[in-house]
């Protein structure tokens, strides 16, 4: 009896490592191993160390493959889906110099703000890379690392970006992708290259950069001998480029030219993110313009403080997660790690409209829409992005799909559906970026289209909700708090 063909498609993420096994053919899930990360640091610093991240994916690969019971032979190839943005710098060996610098470190705003000036402005950096560097971009790190710790930079025979470290691990073959490497603000979705006047800018030398695919699904190379006996897979199965989670995530959904243009998503976990597949180079200061793993684009905004920050919240209150309730009068904005979008770096929580009635539930439930409103407000930025009108009536009729580990929570879902007036998609697959790995794998390995291959996985699965009358007070109460303290030092 012949062998079903299957993938693995693996999430890296912030927290932990994801090796979701991928029936090719029909996309069922046979199985998802799972192993944590460890992110260490204190104040603005977020740093891991990328061993970890190869450590924890032996161990996942391991679990999913006793899970599934299935026999290694069965597997046709491997892609990796990463936190964005990491900075790795490895020696002449292959090893870290340090640990790598993730994505929400903030340390490196200064150096952000100092990039942007240099070369001209927000407008200058749209124009060649899509987007404004802010701290999480990688060439703000690389600036921070020169300029704090000159003699790990100058040891750098290799910078590499969190997927790009564990593809070259499976394949031994340096490669990344235009997705992954367009959130570096060192790559130019304008020329879809590295962008030699910002290397110039940033003293990086392009040899020390991994050559860029074709797209995420490209096949870089193969499994070596090494990677397989860690791993307990075939020499020789399929490794693709692979690409940053976002572009992952919406492989999953079916964003993309082969699938759905121009439809949000809004992702609910340590960050929260917005975002939709266009045809439009996005060239916008308030969102990251970033290229798609399959050669369309990515307008995307993303904020620091989402579900992790809520859950603070909750645990300062004494509350369950689901122990809110609207906020009333009370504004809770929970910056608690700073902010990415609005740029306030340096910011801290913000609560204002205490009253002797405020009860510990009303404060939980602000916090929830302090989260919530950000993140929809973003929203309008991407939909602006892609050439829409967020106040059309057709536009405002599409489906918002709510994913991520926050779109699995009753208040965070009341919260969306209240705040947006948007009819809600919520997929059944709690794994999009594994899955959409996966989909890069098995078109690596068979040469179909990567988000073909997801939206025939996905099919309707879905939960559907129908918009409610939209809560047109509480977001003008809290737009209001936000416009007022993003414009003078409040929140710093």
């Amino acid at each position: 009896m012949p062998v079903q063909p299957v993938v693995i498609g693996v999430d890296s993420s912030t927290q932990s490592a994801k090796a979701a096994f991928i029936d090719a053919a029909t996309g069922r899930t046979l199985a998802v191993g799972r192993a944590p990360h460890h992110v260490g640091g204190e104040g603005g610093a977020r740093e891991s160390d990328p061993e970890v991240w190869w450590h924890a994916l032996r161990e996942a690969v391991a679990a999913g493959l006793k899970e599934s019971g299935l026999h290694p032979s069965a597997v046709i190839g491997i892609a990796v889906a990463g936190q964005q943005h990491g900075l790795i710098v490895l020696d002449r060996a292959g090893l870290p110099v340090r640990p790598a610098l993730l994505w929400n470190d903030t340390r490196s705003a200064p150096q952000a703000a100092a990039l942007t000036e240099a070369l001209g402005g927000p407008e200058a950096w749209t124009a060649r890379t899509g987007s404004v560097p802010v701290a999480s971009m990688t060439a703000a790190k690389w600036q921070w690392l020169r300029e704090n710790e000159p003699r790990a930079a100058s040891a750098a025979a290799a910078v590499r970006l969190p997927h790009d470290f564990l593809t070259e691990r499976l394949a031994g073959t340096a490669a990344t992708d235009p997705g992954d490497a367009s959130g570096t603000c060192w790559y130019s979705t304008a020329t879809g290259a590295y962008d030699p006047e910002l290397l110039r800018l940033i003293g990086l030398d392009a040899d020390l950069l991994p050559p860029v695919a074709a797209t995420g699904a490209a096949r870089i190379g193969s499994l070596t001998a090494t990677a397989a006996d860690d791993l307990g897979l075939p020499v020789g199965i399929a490794v693709a480029a692979g690409t940053g989670d976002n572009m992952a995530a919406a492989v999953g959904l079916g964003f993309g030219g082969a699938g759905l243009l121009d439809h949000p998503a809004l992702s609910l976990g340590t960050s929260g993110t917005v975002f939709a597949a266009s045809r439009t180079r996005p060239a916008s200061a308030a969102l990251a313009g970033f290229a798609a793993a399959d050669g369309t684009y990515l307008p995307l905004a993303c904020t620091l403080n989402c579900t992790l920050a809520v859950d603070k919240i909750a645990a300062l209150l004494g509350l369950g997660r689901d122990a809110a309730e609207a906020g009333g009068e009370v504004v809770l904005l929970p910056y608690l790690d700073g902010e990415r979008t609005p740029d306030l770096p340096a910011a801290s929580g913000l609560l204002t409209g205490l009253r002797h009635t405020t009860t510990r539930q009303q404060l939980l439930g602000a916090a929830y829409e302090g989260a919530v409103v950000t993140v929809l407000r973003a929203l309008d930025e991407v939909l602006r992005a892609c050439g829409l009108d967020p106040s059309d009536e057709a536009v405002a009729a599409r489906p918002l799909r709510l994913v991520g580990g926050g779109a699995r929570g009753r208040h965070w879902v009341e919260t969306v559906r209240r705040l947006s007036g948007r009819p809600l998609l919520i997929p059944e697959s709690t794994e999009l970026v594994a899955l959409g790995a996966a989909a890069l794998a098995a078109s690596a390995a068979t040469g179909n289209d990567p988000v073909a291959l997801a939206a025939g996985w996905q099919g309707d699965a879905a939960v559907e909700l129908p918009p409610v009358e939209r809560d047109l007070e509480t977001w003008e109460r809290i737009s209001g708090v936000l416009e007022r303290a993003a414009a003078p030092t409040l929140l710093s």
